[in-house]
């Protein structure tokens, strides 16, 4: 006799843990033949359609699943969910809970929700609802629960890190915990890390160098630059642009940092005006204004302006050259010679 659970008419797996929520379907497929699982995008498949699937019963005499996906909708680039079923959709979904088909197991995936929709509550009355959600700013926490649930020690600033780098796409950052984990095998895993071993595909500047600067350590953001000439498929005279670029709007959100600092505003609060959605990124970017006088900050924004018209033709040097001769003016030491 199995000791599996028995199987309800239908399952409502929905919240923003993709990952999760994926997981609940793959585990929920195990249960069925390859032969006797449909599945299905409602962005395609009309809810009458669904229903008349539910309905054709298996072949072969087994249990029946039949996954509708994007139900609420897909999301676009902007974040908004668009398509997916409508109240018609619903009413016939609804009408159809009334009386499942027997034997058939009805799996509707949805992104978002609310409780007290009609649909959640026909899946909650004629089955059950799964609800897999990360808590507003619990990303981190997330990362740090992932890698914890692989057996691998990450420091707080080392998930704050990731984050930083990947964005808040949970399956990115799944598969980036992944590597990191197999990676680092029983060591713990650090900031330093992070930053080796994971590319920045979030809007986020090169914070090895940013760090550097903030810290005058000229060296080192030398060195970070050669790094990232050496990875990058880039030429160099584009990626120099772009390095000049990130470094500009990073000068351009230490001013702000630190007038909203001066001004009493808490870095949690100021993540929307510093152009950030990652707490990490602002708590740093608030450490960082700390370092500089307004003055200084003054300095390294015309200094970095005239780096750009360098690059944009105003000069005759290789362009990682005229990079690196800014990095290491707008890094010196206070009470170098040229600093004020």
């Amino acid at each position: 006799m199995s000791d599996q659970p028995e199987l309800e008419a239908v399952y409502l797996i929905t919240g923003g843990d993709e990952p999760k929520v994926e997981l609940a379907v793959t585990r929920l497929r195990r249960r069925f033949a390859a032969e006797a699982t449909e599945r299905v995008s409602a962005l395609e498949c009309p809810a009458e359609e669904a229903v008349a699937l539910c309905n054709a019963g298996s072949l072969f005499g087994d249990g029946r699943l039949v996954v509708v996906t994007e139900v609420d909708g897909r999301r676009t680039s902007e974040g908004r969910l668009t398509g997916g079923w409508k109240a018609a959709d619903i009413t016939t979904i609804v009408e159809y809970l009334a009386a499942p088909a027997p034997g058939t197991t009805l799996a509707l995936v949805a992104a978002e929700l609310r409780k007290d929709s009609a649909l959640s509550k026909a899946c909650a009355k004629a089955g059950r609802v799964l609800e897999f959600t990360v808590a507003k700013r619990g990303v981190v926490s997330w990362v740090a629960e992932r890698f914890r649930q692989l057996g691998v020690q990450a420091e707080p600033d080392a998930c704050a890190a990731l984050v930083h780098l990947v964005g808040e796409d949970l399956r990115a950052l799944a598969i980036e915990v992944d590597k990191v984990a197999t990676w680092a095998g029983d060591d713990p895993v650090t900031e330093q890390e992070i930053e080796a071993l994971v590319a920045a595909v979030a809007d986020t500047p090169p914070f090895q160098i940013t760090d550097a600067w903030a810290e005058r350590d000229s060296g080192r953001a030398l060195e970070a630059t050669e790094r990232i000439f050496d990875r990058s498929d880039r030429p160099r005279r584009d990626e120099a642009a772009r390095l000049s670029a990130t470094l500009s709007a990073h000068a351009t959100r230490l001013n702000t940092a630190r007038r909203l600092r001066e001004g009493g505003v808490r870095s949690a609060d100021a993540m929307g005006e510093l152009g950030t959605r990652s707490g990490f990124y602002a708590d740093k970017l608030y450490r960082q204004s700390e370092e500089f006088s307004e003055g200084e900050l003054g300095a390294a924004t015309v200094r970095l302006a005239e780096l750009d018209l360098a690059l944009k033709g105003g000069s005759r040097l290789a362009p990682d050259l005229e990079l690196q001769r800014a990095l290491l003016e707008v890094s010196r030491k206070r009470g170098a010679a040229g600093s004020k």
